[in-house]
């Protein structure tokens, strides 16, 4: 499956674009536009779906000094599609089940703090927490690429992230 563009914050002329972040919601703003054309994007989805099912494994048995587990899916509302943050998330037999950790900005069949069912081709992204440091999120690290630095900065300051 070929993904068209994802949401990052608000509407292009390109179209929907990625969402980075939702842990701190106000300082979305400051990150790029981004669509799917950059290979770089494509290459951290792919690398978030191949390392999936380790990923899944330490949730199901995580490690003590490991928390805030998170899924990042893709929500289509007909033409238009918009990426979230799942936290938490439950690994069902069916697929999984989780809640919408940011506000939607084009899709409106969802929102903020609904729970939703979702399947393995949804996902994109991955992440957690490692003694306090990001593990994942590499759709994340691909904008920081992109980011003025002290806006990157912010990000590794206040939300753990190395990359």
């Amino acid at each position: 499956m070929r993904l068209k563009y994802f949401l990052l914050s608000g509407l292009s002329a390109a179209g929907i674009l990625f969402a980075a972040t939702a842990q701190a919601e106000e300082s979305e703003k400051t990150l790029p536009k981004f669509g799917t054309a950059n290979p770089e994007m494509l290459a951290a989805i792919e690398r978030a779906r191949a390392s999936l099912d380790d990923f899944l494994e330490l949730v199901r048995h995580p490690e003590s000094e490991t928390s805030t587990f998170k899924l990042k899916i893709i929500v289509r509302e007909g033409a238009a599609m918009e990426t979230f943050w799942v936290k938490p998330f439950w690994i069902l037999d069916s697929g999984f089940e989780g809640t919408i950790a940011n506000t939607p900005e084009v899709v409106r069949n969802v929102s903020l703090g609904e729970t939703v069912s979702f399947s393995r081709d949804d996902v994109v992204d991955w992440g957690y927490v490692r003694n306090g440091r990001q593990v994942g999120s590499f759709t994340v690290c691909v904008l920081f690429r992109y980011m003025r630095p002290a806006d990157v900065e912010y990000f590794r300051r206040y939300n753990g992230f190395d990359c």
